[in-house]
């Protein structure tokens, strides 16, 4: 039935002409979340017979660009991330000046080639799931009549969005409804349903590939696996000889070969994967940097988790809005870790009011409601 009744939805979409969208989601590949995050609202326009590219935003700025930004922003991150903290810092003291940023007047530079390749392309509606391309199409709507979304990626107002003026901005929480509010954003134009997560994240079983006779901790270390990694894992195994250890490198490849070295058979080791939901499923405890992806998917998977290693700025910002709300333990020492994971997988309570807590305060479908939302107020208009 519920099969049928979505096909139908289907078809009157398209009898109304919402198939003729054209839809553009806007990216930088600043660490992994942002990409994710377009991914996935692309892949639930596409299942709603929806035409939706992605595109890295600095692709328009230069032919290296995207390259050098990611190298940027990886270098920045290097060691305990303080060089990317000290930069987020200024930026939260220059954003309380309300001087115009260097950082808007360096994405005008863009607005030309931005208005080239939305009008070449005849898409109907941008969406931006970083700052940088938001703050572009901020400069051309003030020339143009476009339509655009913000997509905040992580649980605050990070500096320099009060400078953006979409038609609409998705919020990741309802309770950041207000910081967003005294940034300056209309309450009509704040959209508070959440970090667009695909749907696969919500119906999906646990991976076939591990064994099953022991519990599993998973530790998610991020796109570039960030952090002290390899001294937590040497601390699990050397004291929980009663649970495996799973660990997700991602694209760090050092980090990936120096764990595949360590002979332990409760140790398992992965790289960058593509099944991400299926390991949280399998897990009884999520341990992982405070990445707003990474993060929300585990929380619309219901998992116990653990905040550790978070980049400094933004993330703390993360760590801070689960703990605070009872989402998450957020463990500022790694020496504490080994005990604040043995509380927690023994507290059944604990693990109970985290799970409640997350349903009641993270939308799993947040894709899905972004989606049918757009097509509601946008599915017969043009860019």
């Amino acid at each position: 039935m519920k099969l049928l009744i979505k096909n139908i939805y289907k078809i009157c979409l398209i009898t109304i002409g919402v198939n003729k969208m054209k839809i553009v989601v806007f990216t930088c590949s600043t660490g992994g979340g942002h990409n994710a995050c377009a991914k996935y609202i692309k892949e639930e326009f596409n299942l709603n017979g929806i035409e939706c590219d992605i595109k890295d935003y600095f692709e328009l700025v230069g032919d290296k660009a995207s390259n050098v930004a990611e190298k940027l922003y990886l270098d920045s991150t290097k060691g305990k991330g303080s060089i990317f903290g000290g930069v987020y810092k200024l930026g939260e003291l220059y954003s309380k000046t309300n001087i115009p940023s260097p950082v808007y007047g360096l994405n005008m530079l863009v607005k030309e080639k931005l208005k080239k390749y939305l009008k070449e392309n005849n898409y109907t509606l941008a969406i931006g799931t970083h700052l940088f391309p938001c703050l572009a199409l901020t400069k051309l709507k003030k020339e143009e009549n476009i339509n655009f979304i913000n997509v905040a990626t992580d649980y605050e107002c990070i500096p320099f969005w009060e400078e953006t003026n979409p038609n609409e901005f998705v919020i990741p929480s309802i309770l950041l409804k207000d910081t967003f509010l005294k940034k300056g954003f209309k309450e009509e134009t704040i959209l508070p349903i959440g970090i667009p997560i695909s749907s696969k994240f919500i119906n999906t079983t646990g991976c076939t590939d591990l064994p099953k006779d022991k519990e599993i901790i998973l530790i998610a270390s991020g796109s570039m696996g960030f952090g002290n990694i390899k001294e937590i894992v040497l601390n699990l195994l050397a004291q929980m000889n009663n649970v495996y250890v799973l660990v997700v490198c991602g694209n760090n490849e050092v980090l990936k070969n120096e764990l595949k070295a360590i002979t332990n058979p409760n140790l398992i080791v992965y790289g960058f994967v593509n099944n991400m939901n299926e390991l949280i499923k399998s897990s009884t405890i999520v341990v992982t940097k405070p990445g707003g992806l990474t993060t929300t998917e585990v929380a619309v998977m219901n998992k116990p988790l653990i905040h550790i290693n978070p980049i400094p700025g933004v993330e703390d910002y993360n760590a801070t809005f689960f703990a605070s709300n009872f989402m998450s333990i957020r463990v500022n020492n790694i020496n504490n870790l080994v005990g604040e994971i043995t509380r927690l997988m023994n507290d059944k309570n604990l693990q109970n009011l985290m799970i409640e807590n997350q349903k009641k305060y993270i939308n799993k479908n947040s894709a899905t409601d972004l989606v049918k939302y757009i097509i509601d107020k946008y599915g017969s208009e043009t860019l």
